[in-house]
């Protein structure tokens, strides 16, 4: 077991690491100059003084070689820091403390929420005896796949907001203003959970041990959840890992149809301005989310199934003999 986390933490270290090199090297090909937009702000190109500029590259560190900030700044921000924000002044750091709150309150009553949804949606589907809801309830979930996120949120807004008046359209109004922009969220990440989970349990509940518990008088209801979930689970527990990134990003439209602070706002107006520091930062924070997701998940495995830690030490002794 110790071998195996130590594995997982591991992995997880190198998915930082090369989510912070993608993000400088692709951030430090992008075409224009921050520093220029920073130093021109309110004024015409012509007027903004050239030994300012020099002087903000030099404070910023771009004036140095490619490999030296890479260096520099990876060097940093292993220690927490990443520098200033070129568009604000402000640690970037502190810009992300405030915003992330928000975001992970966002993030995470979407992710309750299309667990809820999604695992009730498939445990009900593959329970009913009745094929017509069956098909009905399966049909469901690559409806919900294929629905924008954004057209989703406007018609929760007209719906919820316009009409019925229940939740407020915009920003962050407490418990009552998170209900619509979770909702948004959770229904595309909903129905692909519930369709790996649906998947899974139909294919469980064909298996022999399945059969088993039957033949020695397990009720219904108890082979489905005490013995089919249990192993049908594990590819939606996976699902969910792959899902965190895919909620952190959803954010950033989500944030801006509901007009609410957090880090998808943030996001987009630092890529607007070109703010490398910020960029790099948000890039970061959202993958040791996902990561540590993930590591969770991972960990969480061999409490369902054993045999995983098994599995991944024949794996490495197989590969150790290579």
């Amino acid at each position: 077991m110790r071998r195996y986390v130590i594995k997982r933490l591991a992995q997880a270290a190198g998915v930082l690491w090369a989510a912070y090199t993608v993000s400088f090297l692709v951030l430090d090909y992008l075409p224009g100059d921050p520093v220029t937009a920073m130093a021109s702000a309110g004024m015409d190109s012509g007027q903004v003084d050239p030994e300012q500029i020099a002087a903000l590259r030099h404070e910023y560190g771009f004036d140095k070689p490619v490999l030296v900030q890479y260096a520099e700044y990876l060097g940093r921000a292993v220690r927490g820091d990443f520098g200033d924000s070129v568009a604000t002044g402000r640690p970037v750091t502190s810009t992300l403390a405030d915003a992330l709150p928000q975001t992970l309150q966002l993030t995470g009553a979407a992710l309750l929420l299309a667990v809820v949804l999604g695992g009730g949606l498939a445990v009900v589907a593959t329970y009913t005896s009745k094929r017509w809801l069956r098909q009905l309830l399966l049909s469901l979930p690559p409806l919900g796949v294929s629905v924008p996120t954004f057209w989703v949120g406007l018609l929760l807004v007209e719906a919820f907001s316009f009409r019925l008046r229940w939740f407020p359209a915009f920003g962050n109004d407490g418990l009552r203003g998170l209900v619509l922009p979770a909702l948004t969220l959770a229904v595309p990440t909903g129905a692909q959970i519930a369709q790996v989970l649906a998947k899974s349990l139909l294919t469980a509940l064909d298996q022999a041990y399945v059969e088993t518990a039957r033949a020695k008088g397990a009720g219904r209801w108890r082979v489905h959840l005490r013995h089919a979930l249990r192993n049908a689970s594990l590819p939606a527990l996976t699902v969910i890992g792959l899902l965190v990134g895919q909620l952190i990003a959803g954010s950033v439209v989500v944030e801006t149809v509901f007009s609410r602070d957090g880090l998808g706002r943030v996001t987009a107006a630092a890529v607007t301005a070109q703010d490398i520091p910020l960029v790099q930062g948000v890039v970061v924070f959202g993958a040791l989310i996902f990561v540590t997701t993930n590591l969770v998940i991972d960990l969480v495995y061999p409490l369902l199934d054993p045999r995983i830690v098994v599995a991944s030490e024949a794996s490495d002794r197989r590969a150790g003999f290579a």
